[in-house]
């Protein structure tokens, strides 16, 4: 009976555990939704397992329930699903950022990030994608240590500042940027969705770009196919608002009237307004943003191609469609493998926009209108005509509504961009490449000044100057420009492991590049018009062209110029452990002469690093995953002058005596020198150094890297300001370059990111990033005085060159009187002139002062206040730049936010009319009106007095602020309503950008610059750039 019962308890068990073994199947996507063929799925701790096909499916016999599933595919983090019955799985698997960070570009090639000697950053699709940014410049601020981005102008399709590692040369500073190996200097043509990654070269390492890569350079990846994978869309798409991030606080038509009657001590308003127009209420709008994107990709055993379309339709805050900009772009991206060992790449980007142009960012522009026009004006006259502003005598101040209304300004892009390239592999170790690139563009701008009377005597008023006579007249202009760029690349590779220990890499290759423009167009002024913004030059009879046949003789109108460079790159590693890397380049430059020659320049640069983490003595640790120690050394050069400085060219004018002149037509009139040139020219060079570590720990969770780096710019290309005696196309009016001074760059950049999931549920990043800058000229030796000057302060007051360049100094830096406090009394004033020396100033301390007057401060300390006491009042760079980057997700929810701060940069507030009936800012209610009311804000005044006519540090404010970047939410379908609709990824999401700003600059935009290196921080009034509150869909199928 005990037997009989135990045989059937063990039939029993072998039937019941027989049961439990079932067929489990399902499908493999990646996070776009696009099924993966080759994923392994394996039972763990069986030989039980298969791989998914074309189509991401898979199907596994005999699975015992209760086991587990492990999924896994190179790239993305390997899953782990626990089996409790046999349901269809979808499985998503997630990009392995630490893994996809290993293939880094890093000019004509690749290399694992393991094995990277350099500072280089990547910033992927993803980061990307979480900041919705209109612009590719804007996807970079905040998130990449060590570069700055500032706005030129926050209206639509305007452009942007890349600076990386601060300012490296006193003229042109921008980086050298390539899309898929093509030179692209204007990044509004590449729509933003259509990038894989962004790779940014920062040190020495970027010299195997030589001449062009002194600034740094930015490699962009567009996105590809993938081979053995079927055709999959994906459709993304976002409309909302914009509305403008800040308002400047002016005084309200009241206010305004109290203090017009003070600075003119008598009274203009016997009775105080309580209406009038608050202008920029007026001016600024709620305008509409929208973009739609759709792209697909797919790919055979042999070829892999992408394409997409993309559509951008932008209004302005200010004057809505008259600032509109709306870009088209359409992209191909192909790859095919015409044998095992030949490859052919091929892209293509093509991209048509057009933007409405306002007048902005200085005198006579609409905001600086706004800002200044008086308030107590109401927008329309009894008659329902636009108002006139005739109590502002300035020319350029007019009702800005008018101003917007009668706008007819449109600049027109056509470009296309593209590559082909072909990679042959042969004798095991060898890749010959060839790769083609060009670029055309096309730029038209078309103007329409119509008949309009803005007031007499305003600038804007086309009138008949030369008769003198109220006949209006309107004005067309169409402008035109063609560029072309040529690059032709040729290399060879030569890759081998020997012995499985040493690893060498050998680039050798050739780079022709050749760029050209030509500028053409025409213009007329005439009162015979129809009034018509449709209407042509050549509706209004015969039309002036652009440039005269003089100029033309002369070389107006066109540029070429060619570079012929040869490089080299030698990289060599020890099991990944020790690593060594060399390049040299020689460029050949059309820019300088070929005396001694001064055309040729070689640049080599070189570069170690040392995995630590590979020693014995690390390997086997539990926290510290990787850690590498880096550091490099070079010299890249810089030819970013115009063409053929080193010549003299006659495009000057000039007046010769033949002898025996009697009147003024026996005298000839010619042409002469103008621009002098240098034979002696030759390249800027940089030597730049860096060393840094980047380290991973506790099971690559946190990621850190830092950099120590310095940045000396030789042999600085200045071109020095003419005497104003010569005129501007006198003999000589333009100075030529010299090879005149040095300046260094050196900070601290660092890095930290976490990334953890709690649980498949749970998933949280956070980072952070900080670079320290400090600028500095070493030496400026043109000038007589060591100084070269630019920026101008005001308007007719005479107060240029209030920006600086200068040894010891930063770069650009703000030089005018610094201030302490205001004269309260005369009694305090006669004091001081008491002890004024009489010789020098004949008693007075402070020519021209009265009570209420900003006290300048004597710092030569000559007992008086003088030119000489003029200095250092800050400058525009900032110190201190960080970014923070946060996000979780949880569930189908998931959650992005990014921040920026910039500390340390200093702005001159300029946008101010200096006119008795120009509005003011609300600081003026603290004004000085009396012996102890104010210590910080002047009286006010009419006509010339030192607190509007001198440049002193009452207009220098600091400009640091914090912005909250972007906040976007989003929210996902589960995979099996997805799957029941057909559909891979369906996500909606709202996202704010540019939603606060946290400074005490007063100002609208404490980020922007006009981007010249000295000079650059004079605001004139910035437009803003928009808050902007956007509701979207992400969509695959």
């Amino acid at each position: 009976m005990r037997k009989m019962f135990l045989k059937i308890l063990a039939l029993f068990f072998v039937a019941f555990t027989g049961a439990q073994n079932i067929d489990v199947s399902g499908i493999v996507n990646d996070n776009t939704g696009v099924p993966i063929l080759g994923v392994n799925v394996i039972e763990i701790n069986t030989n039980n397992g298969t791989i998914t096909d074309f189509d991401g499916n898979f199907r596994i016999t005999n699975v015992r329930i209760g086991s587990t599933l492990s999924v896994s595919y190179i790239g993305f983090i390997t899953k782990e699903i626990l089996i409790t019955d046999n349901s269809k799985l979808t499985i998503q698997l997630e990009e392995d950022l630490a893994q996809l960070d290993e293939i880094v570009v890093i000019g004509y090639g690749t290399q694992r990030k393991k094995e990277i000697t350099g500072a280089v950053t990547v910033l992927g699709s993803k980061a990307i994608e979480k900041l919705n940014p209109v612009r590719v410049e804007q996807a970079l601020q905040g998130q990449v240590a060590g570069v700055n981005v500032t706005s030129n102008s926050g209206s639509p399709g305007a452009d942007s500042n890349i600076r990386i590692r601060g300012i490296s040369t006193n003229r042109d500073s921008r980086p050298l940027i390539l899309v898929d190996g093509n030179v692209i200097e204007d990044l509004s043509v590449v729509n933003p969705s259509d990038i894989k990654s962004i790779n940014i070269l920062k040190d020495a390492t970027a010299g195997i770009y030589g001449v062009r890569a002194a600034n740094g350079v930015i490699l962009i990846t567009t996105k590809s196919g993938r081979k053995n994978s079927e055709l999959k869309f994906q459709f993304d798409s976002y409309t909302g608002i914009q509305q403008t991030s800040k308002k400047l606080e002016l005084l309200n038509p009241t206010d305004f009237a109290i203090y017009v009657n003070d600075a003119a001590d008598a009274t203009k308003f016997f009775v105080y307004p309580q209406t009038g127009t608050d202008w920029q209420d007026e001016v600024f709008e709620t305008a509409i943003i929208s973009n739609v994107n759709l792209s697909a990709s797919g790919g055979t055993e042999k070829s892999a191609y992408s394409f997409g379309v993309s559509y951008l339709d932008q209004d302005g805050i200010v004057g809505r469609e008259k600032s509109n900009y709306n870009r088209l772009t359409a992209r191909l991206n192909y790859q095919y493998d015409i044998l095992d060992n030949l490859k052919l790449t091929a892209t293509v980007l093509h991209t048509t926009s057009e933007k409405n142009n306002l007048a902005e960012g200085g005198i006579g522009a609409v905001l600086y209108n706004a800002v200044n026009i008086n308030p107590n004006l109401a927008v329309r006259d009894a008659e329902g005509n636009y108002s006139l502003a005739t109590d502002i005598l300035q020319a350029e101040i007019v009702n800005p509504l008018a101003q917007v209304a009668n706008n007819y300004n449109t600049t027109r892009l056509s470009r296309v961009s593209g590559t082909l390239g072909l990679d042959y592999t042969f004798w095991d170790h060898f890749t010959a490449s060839s790769k083609f690139q060009i670029n055309h563009a096309n730029v038209r701008n078309d103007i329409f000044r119509p008949e309009v009377d803005y007031g007499n005597g305003k600038s804007l008023t086309l009138i008949d100057e030369a008769n003198d006579i109220n006949i209006f007249k309107n004005e067309v202009v169409d402008n035109g420009e063609d560029f072309d760029d040529y690059t032709w690349d040729n290399y060879i590779t030569y890759e081998n492991t020997f012995n499985e220990k040493h690893n060498l890499t050998v680039l050798l290759g050739t780079s022709i590049y050749r760029t050209k423009g030509f500028y053409y167009g025409y213009n007329l002024t005439s009162e015979n018009g129809n009034d018509s913004p449709d209407q042509s030059v050549w509706d209004l009879g015969k039309a002036d062209y652009r440039f005269t046949d003089a100029e033309l003789e002369f070389g107006a109108g066109q540029f070429e110029s060619r570079l012929y460079s040869l490089f080299t790159r030698v990289q060599y590693n020890f099991k990944s452990k020790y690593l060594i890397s060399a390049v040299l380049r020689r460029d050949l430059s059309s820019k300088f002469s070929e005396i001694n020659n001064n055309n040729v320049g070689y640049f080599p640069s070189a570069s170690v690093g040392w995995n630590v983490s590979e020693e014995e003595f690390l390997k086997d640790s539990s926290w510290l995953n990787t850690l590498k120690v880096r550091a490099s050394y070079g010299v890249i050069g810089n030819d970013r002058i115009p063409d053929f400085s080193y010549v003299s060219i006659l495009d000057g004018e000039a007046t010769y005596d033949p002898g025996e002149i009697t009147v003024r037509d026996d005298l000839i009139d010619g042409v002469a020198i103008g621009g002098i040139g240098n034979p002696n020219l030759k390249w800027e060079e940089q030597t730049a150094k860096n060393i840094g570590f980047d380290a991973s720990l506790f099971n690559n969770k946190i990621n850190v890297s830092a950099d120590l780096f310095s940045k000396v710019t030789d042999d600085l290309l200045i071109n020095p300001p003419v005497s104003g005696l010569v005129g501007a196309s006198g003999p000589g009016s333009v100075l030529p370059f010299f090879n005149a001074g040095s300046v260094e760059n050196k900070g601290v950049e660092f890095s930290v990111n976490y990334n953890d999931s709690f649980s498949d549920s749970f998933k949280f990043n956070i980072g952070f990033n900080f670079t320290t800058l400090d600028n500095e000229v070493l030496s400026v030796d043109v000038g007589g005085n060591g100084i070269v000057s630019s920026g101008e302060f005001g308007v007719g007051i005479s107060q240029t060159g209030i920006a600086r360049m200068q040894a010891g100094m930063p770069m650009g830096y703000f030089y005018g009187y610094q201030t302490n406090g205001i004269y309260q009394t005369q009694v305090e004033i006669d004091a001081l002139n008491a002890n004024a020396p009489a010789a020098a100033t004949g008693g007075q301390y402070h020519d021209g002062v009265a009570p209420g007057d900003l006290k300048f401060v004597d710092t030569n300390g000559n007992g008086y206040i003088d030119a000489d006491d003029r200095t250092n009042l800050g400058d525009p760079i900032a110190d201190i730049t960080m970014g923070l980057n946060i996000g979780f997700t949880y569930k189908n929810i998931d959650f992005n936010a990014n921040a920026f701060a910039s500390i340390g940069n200093d702005m001159v507030r300029d946008y101010e009319r200096k006119d008795l009936y120009a509005n003011r800012g609300t600081y003026m209610l603290d004004r000085w009106q009396g012996a102890g009311t104010s210590n910080s804000v002047p009286r006010a005044v009419a006509g010339a007095s030192v607190n509007t006519d001198l440049f002193s540090d009452f207009y220098v404010e600091d400009a640091s602020f914090l912005r909250l970047q972007n906040v976007q939410i989003g929210y996902s379908l589960n995979s099996k309503i997805l799957s029941n609709l057909g559909l891979d990824k369906f996500r909606i999401y709202i996202s704010g950008n540019n939603l606060y700003t946290l400074t005490d600059y007063l100002g609208y935009d404490p980020s922007a610059s006009n981007g010249d290196p000295i000079g650059s921080g004079v605001d004139k009034g910035f437009y803003p750039v928009a808050s902007s509150y956007l509701l979207g869909i992400n969509l695959n199928f």
